[in-house]
């Protein structure tokens, strides 16, 4: 029975995330479906991350244990096949290590967050970027972000519902870039707090506006209280990039 390790792209819109949810359909519910579909068991799956609703995928690992022999090239084709016409697809399937695990081997998680600044709304990019119609100051903002980058107590960056034993993290880093009108956010550690991601960049953005400093951010920080710190940004901006292992 090997155990096949799965990359998947997917948009968020239209599921509850990641985990199956009685309120709602999730990615892990179709990808077992398409599962199922295809060897004919039920496969339970194990993903890198557990991403909320409306948050995209670049590239999500998961795994599970397949009860055949299939090349992966043909389990690869045959997911895709099935998850159809759900918007997930499989980029890779590979057979890994007997003891590997989506979520406890993995050293490392990325995320990229997307904002469009400027005055027209969205067409294109609806649901899959967060519009912002005023002004942001990219550098200022990055200059902020680098107050985050460490090991710290994110309290102030955590949703009330998390549920992760303790609010220290080490935050690998935290880039501001602006590409056109696009501003671009990308963040990576060895894990994150419930909303953290969009609690950072909802309150980055109260920096671009001109409305707090690099100072404000230092002060949420060291307040350890989620009142603190600026309003979660919304899920649509927000992209699982990459689980390293």
């Amino acid at each position: 029975m090997p155990r096949i390790k799965l990359t998947l792209e997917y948009d968020g819109r239209g599921f509850v995330g990641w985990q199956r949810q009685e309120n709602g359909l999730s990615v892990q519910e179709v990808l077992e479906a398409a599962i199922a579909g295809y060897c004919g068991a039920a496969c339970p799956t194990f993903a890198s991350g557990r991403t909320d609703a409306g948050v995209h995928a670049l590239g999500q690992v998961a795994h599970f244990d397949l009860p055949r022999d299939d090349p992966p090239e043909t389990v690869r084709a045959a997911l895709n096949y099935h998850l159809k016409p759900h918007a997930v697809s499989v980029l890779a399937a590979e057979v890994a290590a007997e003891d590997f695990h989506a979520r406890f081997s993995c050293l490392g998680r990325s995320y990229l967050y997307r904002i469009v600044n400027r005055p027209a709304p969205l067409a294109l990019d609806a649901g899959r970027a967060w519009w912002v119609p005023k002004p942001l100051d990219a550098e200022a903002m990055h200059e902020a972000a680098q107050v985050l980058v460490g090991r710290h107590d994110f309290t102030s960056f955590r949703a009330a519902a998390c549920q992760s034993k303790s609010p220290l993290k080490t935050l690998d880093s935290l880039e501001v870039t602006r590409v056109g009108e696009v501003v671009e956010i990308r963040t990576a550690a060895r894990s994150f707090l419930h909303h953290q991601v969009r609690n950072m960049v909802g309150t980055l953005h109260l920096v671009g506006a001109g409305k707090w400093t690099a100072d404000d951010m230092r002060a949420a920080l060291a307040a350890r209280d989620r009142a603190a710190a600026g309003p979660t940004a919304p899920s649509a901006g927000l992209y699982f990039v990459e689980a390293r292992y």
